[in-house]
């Protein structure tokens, strides 16, 4: 447990708005650092229907105050454990409770026009109507939550406009449910047994190195209930696979890795005086083991990077040379040349990036443009460090820099450069095709469409569809080599204009 609260097992104290409110400020401050900027989203289970309410409703006041943005929703079924202040562990089973069972009931009345106000909300944020009007809205309601929650791992999801943050939930979703994009799960509420292990089960989906782990913030003490569940449901030795060690165990292990990177190479420039592949070799694993420990650790709440050896400035200095590295094997691998680099993985999914996006790159050119002279150069580094840090930014810095350059220049209004970037790009962006297209004597209109289905599906597309673009199909000694050099280069410029480009 990481935020320190009242230890009075007294559902008054439980449910007083001032300890409720300090736990909303907690989790405002520390979800991103959670669920790595919101690219993955949370659950928070609640004691009970009343206590959600006011969950909600302090989210709500702290937005329209902005003091966040998060995008919260909830679900409950009015009627349903509504006297359960503590509602320990008695989950929903396989079929939907709907709403209608309880509406006779008149303490249900209150939670049903909360939770119709709720789903307003839910309505204007995301351009649904759904109500509990009757069950298949309701019924309705449920499925498009499950959706958004589930659907983020697409390449196809548009996490700007899609995404849903932290779902609020007295017992639903917290059983025969899993996201792969769910990593974080709120506890106010008293968990057992079977209850307490479903529940947290729902943050147990691994995917990829950067969720190796789930989150799990309890705001009670469930540390016993947790033990016993774990000893019930396997042994006692499991507790300390199945939970993270102490904070201070994954930073000896960063200060290892860290050593070891610098025995290899004392300094970031250390690595252009590599002189072998078997060298070079040694830097990726010794970094990638750095960016290993240093992903768990930016789950923990005492997480301070510069506190742990090494400043933000040499990290990325370091990080920029191991994407240098795997941009050099990404070239070579286009030309079909053998490399000892090839073997490795870089897992460049370690590689913390905040969400990119046009609004994103707008802000940080508003700012160039605004700078005194004095300050700009300054800040057009830190732009073009961020672009060389980034795996997503690199290929596109060559095109923003030129914007940079040439266009920001003639814009007299700060408040005009997203229409004039967004020209910029999209020019480019057809200048790009066009280029490519001849380049390969590809039919322009066949080909777009074929980058248009790529983008959909994320499916890459068969080689004998790219071939088909052809005004003249090679020889089948031929049809390989060329088919792959055309989906590399398709995969380029669908890499660099329109992933994170995403308004």
């Amino acid at each position: 447990m990481e935020l320190e609260v009242e230890d009075i097992d007294r559902p008054e104290v439980y449910a007083d708005e001032k300890r409720l409110a300090k736990i909303v400020d907690y989790i405002i401050a520390y979800h991103d650092q959670k669920t790595f900027n919101r690219e993955f989203s949370a659950l928070f289970a609640i004691s009970s229907i009343d206590t959600l309410v006011k969950y909600y409703e302090i989210f709500k006041k702290k937005k329209e105050a902005g003091e966040h943005d998060l995008r919260v929703a909830t679900i409950f079924t009015y009627g349903a454990n509504e006297d359960d202040e503590d509602a320990q562990d008695m989950l929903p089973g396989d079929d939907l409770p709907l709403a209608a069972e309880a509406k006779e009931n008149y303490k249900s009345k209150h939670s049903r026009d909360k939770l119709n106000e709720f789903i307003h909300d839910y309505n204007t944020l995301y351009g649904t109507a759904f109500s509990t009007d009757d069950d298949k809205l309701f019924e309705g309601y449920f499925k498009d939550i499950s959706k958004r929650l589930k659907e983020r791992e697409k390449e196809t999801f548009n996490d700007e406009k899609d995404r849903l943050d932290i779902l609020l939930v007295v017992n639903m979703f917290l059983t025969g449910f899993d996201a792969k994009k769910v990593n974080t799960l709120y506890v106010d509420k008293n968990l057992r047994y079977h209850g307490l292990i479903q529940s947290y089960s729902r943050t147990n989906r691994i995917l990829g190195e950067k969720k190796s782990q789930g989150n799990i913030l309890a705001f009670r003490n469930l540390k016993d209930a947790t033990d016993k569940a774990i000893t019930l449901f396997s042994n006692k030795e499991a507790i300390e696979e199945i939970i993270l060690p102490p904070f201070e165990a994954i930073a000896k292990r960063f200060d290892e890795a860290l050593a070891e990177l610098r025995k290899l190479v004392p300094t970031p420039q250390s690595v252009d005086n590599l002189v072998s592949e078997e060298e070079e070799a040694a830097f990726i694993q010794a970094f990638r083991a750095l960016l290993r420990a240093k992903n768990v650790l930016e789950s923990y709440t005492d997480f301070c990077l510069a506190a742990l050896g090494i400043d933000e400035d040499t990290f990325l200095d370091y990080q920029t040379k191991y994407i240098d590295l795997y941009a050099k094997v990404k070239r070579e691998t286009a030309k079909q040349k053998t490399s000892i680099l090839n073997d490795i993985d870089f897992e460049v999914e370690l590689i913390h990036r905040d969400i990119i996006n046009v609004a994103y790159i707008i802000k940080l050119l508003a700012k160039l443009k605004q700078a005194k002279k004095s300050e700009r150069e300054q800040q057009k580094k830190a732009i073009m460090d961020l672009l060389g840090s980034d795996v997503q930014l690199r290929s596109k810095r060559e095109l923003i820099e030129k914007f940079i350059e040439e266009n920001l220049p003639r814009i007299d209004n700060a408040d005009t450069i997203q229409e004039e970037f967004e020209q910029y790009w999209q020019d480019q962006k057809v200048l790009a095709l066009a280029k490519l297209c001849d380049d390969e004597q590809l039919d322009k209109e066949q080909f777009k469409a074929l980058i248009d289905t790529y983008i959909f599906s994320g499916q890459e597309p068969l080689r004998d569809d790219v071939l088909k673009c052809l005004g003249n199909r090679p020889s089948i000694l031929r049809a390989r080599e060329v088919g792959e050099r055309i989906i590399n280069k398709m995969k380029e410029f669908v890499e660099v204009f329109v992933q994170g480009m995403v308004a």
